[in-house]
């Protein structure tokens, strides 16, 4: 039976960590797909328009053949729902992140039942990895190309300083 996951985020821009999870994921279920979400707390914030964030991320796991890139604009439950998907795939950083993440999961398994959700550890060099950390860092003129996939980081840091 095929599993398939959906790696949900608002990669804003995508970092090393989302890249991580993504690949770690794309090992584990036989579909994975990573959808760009539109965060109502985030939505003003923006860096990158959601058709950018979504050729950021293809252009970094285009050697991942199980990947494809999607976005929505609705509930993710629902999005679950209308993609057959077995399983949400969350990364947690920190403890911090746990309660907002398992509220979420609760939610969503209460709004779709049919789907689970898994949290997977960052790993130790991404811990402390957020995309608002490296748009602050980037922003002062620090450098944060080993905090990105390399793929993509020139634009990543292109974007970030001309928006100061």
């Amino acid at each position: 039976m095929s599993k398939t996951a959906i790696c949900p985020g608002s990669f804003d821009p995508i970092t090393g960590g989302h890249l991580d999870i993504i690949r770690r994921s794309a090992k584990l279920f036989d579909r994975v797909i990573v959808v760009v979400m539109s965060n109502y707390r985030k939505v003003n914030n923006s860096c990158f328009s959601v058709d950018e964030r979504m050729e950021l991320i293809r252009r970094c796991t285009k050697d991942l053949p199980n990947v494809e890139v999607d976005c929505d604009f609705g509930l993710l439950a629902e999005y679950a729902r209308r993609k057959n998907a077995d399983v949400i795939v969350k990364g947690l950083r920190a403890v911090s992140d746990f309660e907002d993440e398992f509220q979420q999961a609760l939610t969503n398994k209460k709004l779709n039942s049919a789907v689970e959700t898994v949290f997977m550890a960052a790993g130790a060099e991404n811990m402390f990895l957020s995309s608002s950390m490296i748009k602050q860092v980037c922003r002062l003129g620090g450098d944060v190309t080993p905090f990105l996939p390399e793929e993509v980081s020139s634009d990543i840091i292109d974007r970030l300083r001309e928006t100061e």
